[in-house]
C-alpha cells in the first residue's frame, strides 16, 4: 500500500481507507508511520481496532496443553499425507487420493462471530499492499483456493506463532511456534470480491 508524499496524505479521507481490506489497512498504517503522517498512522489505528482481529496481533495464551501438541509446519501437512511443493514457501498442498485442498491458517487472523470462524486466505496484490500474493507461495494458494472453491469443501491446519508488523505471517513472521497437528478444520473457501476466505463452523482457534 502506497501512501503519497508527505503533505498528500490528506487524501486517505475516513470513507477512502473504510473500503481497504484489514491487511492493506495495516500496511498503510505502517506505512504512514514510516513517512510520520501522525494524523493518518492515528486513524488507520483508530479504524483497525474497531474491526474483529484488526488490533496488532500478541501473543495469546497458549491452547490447554501448551506446546506440547505443536509440530512443524511441514510436518503437521506430512502428517495429513501431503507433499508440499516447497518446504520453503509452500503454505498449502494436496492430500491424495482425491486431492483435497489442505491449506495452513494464521490462528491468530482467525475471526468469530457467533458460533463461526473465518479467515482471508489469499487478496490481490494492490498498489504494493500483498507483494506475497505474486510471490511462488501466493500463487500456488491462488491457484488452492480456486479449487477448493470449486469443490466447495477443503481441510485447514491452523499455525501459532507471533507476526512480524509489517508483513504477512505466510511471508516472514517474528516467530512460528508451530501448527497444531491434532486439529484439522473441515473449511469451505469462498470468493468475496477478489479476496478468498476460509469459514467454518465452531471457534477452532
Amino acid at each position: 500500500m502506497h501512501v503519497p508524499g508527505r503533505g498528500r496524505a490528506a487524501r486517505w479521507t475516513r470513507e477512502r481507507i473504510s473500503t481497504l481490506t484489514t491487511v492493506e489497512l495495516r500496511q498503510l498504517r505502517v506505512n504512514a508511520e514510516r513517512l510520520r503522517e501522525t494524523e493518518l498512522a492515528t486513524l488507520c489505528a483508530e479504524l483497525l481496532g474497531q474491526r474483529p482481529g484488526g488490533r496488532a496481533a500478541v501473543r495469546r495464551p497458549r491452547r490447554k496443553g501448551g506446546l506440547q501438541h505443536l509440530v512443524a509446519r511441514s510436518k503437521a501437512f506430512e502428517l495429513r499425507g501431503v507433499s508440499l511443493q516447497s518446504r520453503n514457501w509452500s503454505r498449502s498442498g494436496l492430500r491424495p487420493p482425491e486431492d483435497t485442498v489442505v491449506v495452513a491458517i494464521w490462528a491468530d487472523d482467525v475471526q468469530r462471530s457467533g458460533g463461526a470462524s473465518s479467515c482471508l486466505l489469499w487478496a490481490p496484490n494492490v498498489n504494493g499492499s500483498r507483494p506475497w500474493s505474486d510471490k511462488p507461495g501466493g500463487r500456488e494458494r491462488l491457484a488452492h483456493c480456486q479449487l477448493a472453491c470449486e469443490r466447495g469443501a477443503a481441510e485447514g491446519l491452523l499455525v501459532y506463532g507471533t507476526r512480524l508488523e509489517g508483513w504477512l505471517p505466510e511471508e516472514k513472521a517474528l516467530s512460528v511456534d508451530g501448527a497444531d497437528a491434532e486439529t484439522v478444520l473441515a473449511i469451505r473457501v469462498e470468493l468475496r470480491g477478489e479476496e478468498y476466505w476460509a469459514t467454518w463452523n465452531g471457534l477452532g482457534a
